[in-house]
């Protein structure tokens, strides 16, 4: 079960994180209580070993915003989370270095979309309104199965994903608010009490 981590934005957290045995630990460059510079984003991306994915998440930003971004921070993927068209994503794509990792996230209201409909390499499905730390209905969804790369995100806690997973059959899962002692602040025993619900899934 891959697990991202995302919101971080202190050193603790990342180490936490890293300790507990996070797959990808996510900082935000979106607007948002967790929204993160480009200079606090180099630093702790530093103190990532090369096995875990970091990940810069965007929501709508100019281009070059996303590219000088990624340049100075060095995270090693993009995750789009707006309402970014396929030729945003061709664009990201084509100057993202060789091996990153390119992230799509879609709130899901009806329907999920089909992975690598925009050339996305993991799709993320996240609730109607995303960093809300709102769960969502997953019955009655034709979800991807397993075998395909995708998170599933949207108001999981310790206390819930260990359901999620066995309802909705993800590939992985992608917590924020849901390891939160405020919005915005991160708690170490949240963070290790999630990932151990999780991998106790896998």
């Amino acid at each position: 079960m891959f697990v991202k981590v995302c919101g971080l934005r202190t050193e603790p957290d990342v180490d936490t994180a890293v300790e507990a045995g996070a797959d990808a630990i996510g900082f935000v460059f979106a607007e948002s209580p967790r929204r993160i510079d480009a200079d606090t984003a180099r630093r702790l991306a530093a103190r990532v070993p090369d096995g875990i994915l970091t990940v810069g998440v965007f929501r709508d930003q100019p281009l070059d915003d996303v590219r000088d971004l990624v340049e100075a921070t060095g995270v090693r993927a993009v995750q789009l989370h707006g309402h970014e068209d396929l030729g945003y994503f061709d664009a990201v794509r084509a100057f993202l270095p060789t091996g990153r990792t390119l992230i799509r996230a879609a709130s899901v209201r009806d329907e999920a979309p089909p992975h690598g409909e925009r050339g996305e390499d993991v799709l993320l499905l996240d609730a109607p309104v995303p960093g809300a730390g709102e769960t969502w209905d997953l019955t009655g969804k034709r979800l991807p199965g397993p075998d395909v790369r995708w998170l599933l995100a949207g108001g999981l806690t310790p206390a819930n994903v260990g359901a999620a997973i066995r309802a909705a059959r993800p590939w992985g899962v992608d917590v924020s608010s849901g390891i939160e002692a405020s919005r915005g602040v991160k708690d170490p025993a949240l963070i290790r009490a999630f990932l151990a619900a999780a991998r106790a899934e896998a």
